[in-house]
């Protein structure tokens, strides 16, 4: 009944295998990749005719985990998959920026990739899994996809790289890399890495790409067996209307990429169109179809701006290939805020906030491994306003969800652990102005935020893009890069890290790949550009402020033995709402006896201390406390002096003089002072209240020990 084909390859000391022709088989090409007890299925549909009216590849990835993957039941009311997680929009991106640069240029047809995780071990991730499977799927199809690519996951452990580690042994690596390239170059990077050297981060990307060779191979041996015959594609040429165009507005459009501000450069564009399209569009002969004027124009943009880069080393704001546009940092800026920083480089900006709280605060997050807490968040914001456009403003879209975790990686690693600064931090990036690299001003604000808020960053964090522009043999790497040579260049570089080394790299390719070489040059060039960036940010705070914001929340930790956490509780949570209620500080207990007490306000802290103390601690024989009459007995009252504790003070220890009535002395209610003298035979607290100056809470019979004592000295 089916054609199952299969395809086994011996990778990183487990069976990865390839199988096809027996689930999903209406789709163009779909494959089942196995590694370890990780089970994804990948399928790829490509619309047979383009799609009317676009200059532009209509392709959509995506990646969705299935909670029966790993034996779990969504959380919810509805207990079912609802819309793309946080993981499973990177992972999209993840698939998507390395296969996209592969299509046949001129493809147009609609094409879906949908990557679904069937079964997790709980050991191999099914990331990596999910792209091989995306690629092999793709590689069937018969859509014209110049691949297969191959993808790798590379851990650095005790000084040697690792293929494929499994989870576990992650929390022992300090690089977190995943590498996609073809058999012949390097097309995308994303990492996290614990400031480690540019030559440990480069090796580790060929590393990586030398180790996807077994999986390449393999696809395309599946490939021999059992792909589709490749679909025909008719590319039109339009050689003679784009001679036309070049002719009328090429030298215009180099005078108007020699305009440095962004706005002034593109209105002078716009002009330059508008009166091409006015002079030579139209349907007659001779003339440029008003369909093909705006994807001839942009070719044409392209030509200028990158022979420009090539022929002069010169830029479109007259910056030379290695130069930093100018910077500015502030810090401090909002009131309110716990740390708040503005960081401004050229025409991008970024207003980044930082929020302290408690663990209440923290964010839990559902994934196919289980349910843990998450104590750092950041969130990046790119309203339409930022680039002078008006848009809708909707929820954080795949763009905001990847440049946000990119920062993220650049910061966690210089992050306290949780026991020195057991703090929830939140950083907020506000995108007010963008030309180039929001994501990495976003690294540099936050950098500023956190120090701001006085959390304790190992070492500043800075952030730079980097571009190419790759014409033959010919090629220039170019630092801070502007958004025109982003949209018109060849690759997006940004790397992040601190003055001892590399946090973060991400690298995207748009043609079909680049040498070692160049990426050395492009990590060197960076780590110039990182430094002078670090400079310009010390000028506005060099290190993480000595004390917290005057509105921060203040935490102060201690720890309470684990048979006394139901006690501080209380039953039904009754004691534990009550400090909360009466001393206005937030408490989070964890299991292992950690108690963390937090207010803005000190009193408030110290008040939920002591009390949370005196219900944990042992009371001491010789030691005054103050306590409250509870119960007034014939023989002596019945004092709450330690938390919940009571204890007697017999009639005979009510006053230094004989006592007729208890109530002579004590009615309920009454705050008095106690000494606690012992325990009696059946373990009941004995108290004394003649011991102790009610007035001055003195210990009365230590003073007249004292006076004793001077007295035989004196003699």
């Amino acid at each position: 009944m089916f054609n199952m084909i299969r395809e086994e390859i011996e990778w990183g000391g487990r069976k990865l295998v390839l199988e096809t022709g027996k689930i999903a088989r209406q789709a163009d090409g779909a494959v089942m990749a196995i590694y370890g007890e990780t089970v994804v299925l990948a399928t790829a549909v490509g619309e047979r005719e383009p799609k009317p009216g676009i200059d532009f590849f209509p392709l959509t990835v995506n990646y969705q985990e299935k909670f029966y993957a790993s034996g779990k039941i969504p959380g919810g009311y509805f207990k079912r998959e609802g819309r793309p997680t946080e993981r499973e929009t990177l992972v999209s991106r993840l698939i998507d920026r390395p296969i996209r640069p592969l299509f046949v240029p001129g493809y147009r047809n609609e094409t879906q990739i949908i990557v679904t995780v069937l079964s997790h071990d709980l050991e191999n991730e099914p990331d990596i899994v999910a792209m091989v499977a995306a690629s092999a799927a793709l590689t069937l199809s018969g859509i014209p996809f110049m691949g297969p690519i191959g993808a790798a996951r590379v851990g650095y452990i005790a000084g040697d790289y690792k293929l494929n580690p499994q989870i576990d042994e992650m929390t022992n690596s300090e690089l977190d890399l995943v590498v996609a390239g073809t058999a012949d170059a390097v097309l995308m990077v994303e990492s996290e890495a614990k400031e480690l050297s540019e030559d440990v981060m480069l090796g580790a990307v060929m590393f990586g790409h030398r180790q996807m060779q077994a999986v390449i191979n393999g696809i395309i041996r599946l490939a021999e067996r059992a792909a589709k015959e490749p679909r025909e594609l008719h590319t039109a040429e339009y050689a003679a209307e784009g001679e036309l165009l070049s002719r009328h507005a090429e030298e215009q459009l180099k005078s108007a990429y020699q305009i440095p501000e962004k706005a002034k450069r593109h209105e002078r564009i716009d002009a330059i169109k508008a009166e091409a399209e006015a002079a030579l569009g139209g349907d007659e002969p001779g003339k440029v179809a008003p369909a093909l004027m705006g994807k001839l124009f942009k070719q044409l943009e392209s030509r200028v701006m990158r022979s420009s880069v090539i022929e002069t080393s010169r830029r479109i704001d007259g910056r030379d290939l290695k130069t930093v546009r100018p910077i500015t940092s502030q810090v401090g800026i909002l009131p309110r805020a716990h740390g708040s920083a503005l960081f401004t480089r050229g025409e991008t900006q970024a207003l980044v906030v930082t929020t302290l709280g408690t663990g209440e605060d923290e964010q839990f997050v559902d994934s196919l491994e289980g349910t843990y807490k998450q104590h750092f968040m950041l969130h990046y914001n790119f309203p339409p306003y930022s680039v002078g456009e008006v848009g809708r403003m909707t929820g954080a879209g795949r763009r905001e969800i990847g440049h946000g975790k990119l920062a993220w990686r650049a910061i966690n690693p210089l992050l306290p652990d949780k026991t020195v600064f057991p703090y929830t931090i939140r950083v907020v990036s506000e995108i007010t102005e963008s030309n180039g690299s929001s994501s990495m001003a976003t690294v540099c604000g936050s950098s500023l935020a956190l120090m701001d808020a006085g959390v304790p960053l190992k070492r500043p964090v800075a952030g730079i893009a980097m571009g190419l522009i790759l014409e033959g043999q010919k090629y220039a790497v170019l630092s801070d890069i502007l958004g025109d040579e982003d949209h018109l260049g060849d690759m997006d570089f940004k790397v992040a890290g601190t003055e001892t080394g590399v946090t973060s790299l991400q690298m995207d390719i748009k043609i079909t790949g680049i040498t070692e070489e160049i990426m050395r040059v492009a990590l060197n060039q960076a780590k110039d550009g990182r430094m002078h960036i670090l400079g310009e940010m010390a000028k506005a705070i060099a290190a993480a402020r000595s004390e917290l914001g005057v509105h921060a929340p203040r935490i102060e930790t201690i720890k309470i033995p684990t048979d006394k956490i139901r006690e501080v509780i209380g039953s039904g949570g009754k004691v534990i709402r009550e400090i909360v209620e009466k001393t206005g500080a937030k408490i989070d207990i964890q299991d292992d006896g950690t108690v963390k007490v937090a207010s803005s306000d000190a009193d408030s802290i110290k008040a939920a201390l002591r009390w949370i103390k005196s219900i944990v601690a042992e009371p001491e024989v010789g030691e005054v406390y103050e306590g409250k009459v509870v119960k007034i007995m014939d023989f002596g009252a019945f004092v709450n002096f330690f938390g919940p504790r009571d204890g007697l003070v017999h009639i005979s220890e009510l006053a230094p003089k004989r006592v007729a009535k208890v109530t002579d002395i004590v009615k309920e209610g009454d705050m008095v002072k106690v000494k606690l003298i012992g325990m009696d035979e059946r373990g009941k607290v004995r108290l004394s209240m003649k011991a102790v100056d009610q007035a001055t809470g003195e210990d009365l019979t230590r003073k007249q020990q004292q006076a004793v004592e001077g007295e035989q000295q004196v003699s």
